[in-house]
């Protein structure tokens, strides 16, 4: 998710469209924050590691 944020991010900001700009963000967010809670060892949906 985190790298799909980025890829999206990039493209976003190449190209200028703005509706792929925010996605990427709110993908990089999801994706940082789902990391670090299965990082600490909180089950996220049911699984111990988010990867």
């Amino acid at each position: 998710m985190i790298a799909l944020g980025v890829i999206l991010l990039i493209v976003g900001f190449v190209l200028h469209i703005g509706i792929l700009w925010t996605i990427g963000i709110i993908l990089l967010v999801v994706g940082a924050i789902l990391f670090l809670l299965g990082s600490v060892g909180h089950a996220i949906g049911g699984r111990r590691h988010y990867w």
